[in-house]
């Protein structure tokens, strides 16, 4: 017994698929199938003996070892390789059917057809000269050698008509020959003789002359007859061939079909066998590590090369995916560390925030209290330097506060969320306006203000924007009265706002710096304030999902854009 070619590694021995893909191994399942192969097959990987191997498993293996590893290409290319030659053949054979079908037909219909009707009309021909002359001869009539003159018009149409036609038929030519020359001898030796006999003395010819012309007009008839049957005989091998050719041409046609079935068939179930059911396991296995078995490793699914590279690329994207995922947990065990440190720290800054807002504020109060009554009460009592101290004292002490309360309403932007309603920023503008009363009295400001939209906020949040907004207005203008302008128009599905002011303006370089906590231009005795409320304002904006930045295009004063979302109501009516 021969022994058998090693059998592919099985998974875990050998290889993994990102270096097994172009091997030239197959699959243990392409190996021959059965427990007798597969015993055979172990047993000559171990070396001891096994059952015996029939022929039939060692083609199955050398089919599996002839096929395994092929690109899907040259696999297609193999199945129209074979479909494109039986195509060629059925092409010849139907082809060769077909002519000899259309040869036969040809010969019944253009040239046996034809031969038999000429044949019969020129029988019908030299009838009419026999009966003419006959009926000249009997009556003197010359009326009666018409059909007889015709007769011979006709004969000669009607030979020159058969000579091509009875060059297929075997002796046709002879027998026309014949009656050629039968019709000759019979037209010198009676016909004329007769008409010739009539015309010269005007009367009836009744002698046995008439008799000896029918004698050679019946030998001229049999002839005729003989050509006659001759091409009856050939048409009807014809039309047995022409039936034979149909049965031919029928069982040619049945068997191209019952072929080309066969051929698509094992095209089909070769492309099964070694291009979909590899692909179906791969799909298999793929499905099962998308179910979160990233530990399955995908075994190479056999088949084409492209189907074996895709089996590896997909296990090597698993084997990826698994170190990631690992360093993805990695990284969210350590996120939850920081989250919960984060959670202890914004837990300690809640604490101190309360500390702020309630202890740290009534010694201040105090503080502050205290130092304003010193100051009331002592006023120009001491020297100079003792009232200079105690105003620095009230003045720090009222910064302190003011800086206090700027920096828990800071803090409390988005951690003490409210319900979020429908507001009008007509109306928060209003208000805004408003609250800063006394300020736009003494500076005789003014405002000017488009058709404001309603929007989806806090109105106290969103209301502190147009304040801080408008403090600076009136804060940092020029020689001239502050003029404001608020405008606003669609951007997408958010509302772009334009605030601008005729002020001192801001250095384009300073954009973004101005939008930091604690961050100012100038120094607090030119302009006081904590340097919160720009800051402030950038992160209510952002809590509502928008944005805002300072426009750097503008020459004199200042212009702050921000967006607000849409309310859905306003996208729906747009579009």
């Amino acid at each position: 017994m021969s022994e058998l070619p090693e059998a592919p590694h099985a998974v875990g021995d050998g290889p993994g698929p990102d270096t097994a893909v172009d091997d030239g191994q197959t699959r243990p399942d392409a190996a021959p199938a059965g427990p007798g192969a597969s015993a055979g097959v172990t047993a000559a990987r171990n070396g001891l003996p096994g059952p015996a191997v029939t022929g039939r498993d060692r083609t199955r293996l050398a089919a599996a070892r002839f096929t395994g590893g092929w690109p899907l290409g040259r696999i297609i290319g193999a199945g129209v390789l074979v479909a494109g030659l039986f195509s060629i053949l059925a092409i010849v054979v139907g082809g060769a059917a077909l002519a000899n079908l259309n040869s036969t037909r040809g010969q019944v219909v253009d040239t046996l057809d034809p031969a038999a009707t000429n044949a019969a009309q020129l029988e019908s021909a030299l009838l009419n000269q026999e009966t003419g002359v006959r009926g000249y001869a009997l009556s003197g009539n010359r009326a009666f050698l018409g059909p007889y003159w015709a007769g011979q018009v006709q004969q000669r149409a009607k030979v020159s008509a058969l000579r091509p036609l009875l060059s297929s038929v075997p002796g046709g030519q002879a027998d026309l020959t014949r009656i050629l020359a039968k019709v000759g001898a019979w037209r010198t030796t009676y016909a004329e003789p007769t008409i010739t006999q009539v015309a010269s003395t005007g009367k009836p010819v009744v002698s046995p002359a008439i008799y000896r012309g029918k004698a050679y007009f019946d030998s001229l008839r049999v002839t005729l007859t003989a050509l006659q049957r001759n091409i009856a005989h050939q048409r009807e091998l014809a039309v047995a061939s022409l039936h034979h050719s149909a049965s031919v041409l029928d069982a040619t046609c049945i068997g191209i079909a019952v072929g080309l079935l066969l051929v698509l068939a094992m095209f089909a179930f070769g492309l099964w066998r070694s291009a979909i059911l590899p692909l179906s396991r791969l799909a298999a296995d793929a499905r099962q590590v998308a179910g979160g078995d990233f530990g399955h490793r995908l075994d190479s699914p056999g088949g084409p090369q492209e189907v074996r590279a895709v089996g590896s690329a997909v296990d090597l994207m698993r084997e990826r995916i698994l170190a990631e995922l690992s360093a993805v947990r990695a990284a969210h065990a350590d996120l939850e560390a920081r989250t919960e440190d984060l959670q202890r720290s914004n837990s300690e800054l809640e604490q101190f925030a309360y500390v702020a807002s309630h202890d740290l504020q009534e010694p201040l109060r105090k503080v502050a209290s205290f130092c304003q009554l010193l100051q009331r009460r002592y006023a120009g009592r001491l020297d100079a330097k003792a009232d200079e101290y105690i105003e620095h004292a009230v003045d720090g002490a009222k910064r302190m506060q003011a800086l206090i309360n700027d920096l828990l309403t800071f803090s409390r932007v988005g951690r003490t969320a409210q319900k979020r309603e429908p507001v009008s920023l007509a109306l928060l503008l209003a208000q805004a306006w408003a609250n800063l009363a006394s300020e736009v009295r003494r500076t005789r400001a003014t405002i000017e203000q488009g058709e404001l939209p309603i929007v989806l906020g806090e109105a106290s949040l969103l209301t502190a924007v147009f304040q801080n907004l408008l403090s600076n207005a009136l804060k940092f203008h020029g020689d001239e009265r502050p003029r404001v302008s608020v405008s606003v128009r669609r951007d997408g599905r958010y509302w772009l706002f334009s605030f601008s002011d005729n002020g001192i303006g801001i250095e384009p370089e300073y954009a973004d710096r101005i939008f930091v906590i604690f961050q100012r231009l100038h120094d607090k005795a030119t302009y006081p304030g904590t340097g919160i409320g720009l800051a402030m304002v950038k992160k209510i904006i952002e809590y509502h999902g928008g944005r805002i930045w300072l426009d750097t295009d503008v020459t004199s004063g200042s212009r702050f854009c921000f967006t607000l979302p849409m309310l859905a109501s306003d996208e729906d009516a747009d579009d």
